[in-house]
């Protein structure tokens, strides 16, 4: 697993073995993950999503604690899948970054508590499936507006962008710092530890 620039953000790329049936790859070894990464991968919820062209998700995420952890991968055709360090106080403060996911090189990308997360369908079907280290709980799940000029995160050009009402209507990063919505950094890495100290007890 390769790390990203954003602090606690990783890309698996696994290594594919082609023939004429088909193929087959490993996208998640319990071991390997954890010496990467420094987490355990908790899978509370699993979820699959379609998506066509143009459909673009997020910028979602949860308050921490508990926050929620995920393990996002594309089995079937492409999303451009980004990351964003929401944690106030984080020395990368509304950076994000952006990872191509697809059924060809089968990359799958993990991100802690904490960090918002969005993708954009890149062709019809997109079907993403995710482990989520928590259930979903709607009254502590929020969002930033995906097209928020103040990320102004680099969505593929030439595709127009397709928001679901509730994302649509979400609001600016400032509006949801102002309303102390944004976990924290410190708070996050207090979660951390509690977690790495929770996992090595068991």
């Amino acid at each position: 697993m390769r790390p990203l620039d954003i602090d606690g953000a990783w890309v698996m790329e696994p290594k594919v073995f082609p023939d004429d049936r088909g193929s087959f790859h490993e996208w998640y070894r319990g071991a390997e993950f954890r010496e990467a990464t420094g987490h355990d991968l908790a899978v509370a919820q699993a979820n699959c999503s379609v998506s066509r062209r143009g459909v673009l998700r997020g910028v979602h995420f949860a308050e921490v604690p508990p926050g929620q952890a995920k393990y996002v991968t594309c089995v079937r055709g492409a999303v451009l899948d980004v990351v964003v360090d929401l944690r106030v106080g984080s020395p990368a403060f509304g950076q994000w970054e952006a990872v191509r996911l697809d059924d060809g090189a089968h990359h799958a990308l993990f991100l802690v508590e904490g960090l918002g997360h969005a993708f954009m369908a890149l062709t019809d079907d997109a079907t993403v499936v995710y482990l989520c280290s928590t259930p979903y709980t709607p009254e502590r799940e929020h969002a930033v507006h995906p097209l928020d000029p103040e990320l102004d995160i680099a969505w593929p050009d030439g595709v127009s962008p397709v928001l679901s009402p509730k994302d649509a209507e979400a609001p600016s990063l400032a509006e949801v710092r102002r309303a102390g919505l944004l976990p924290s950094y410190e708070d996050c890495v207090a979660h951390y530890e509690r977690l790495r100290g929770l996992s090595a007890e068991g």
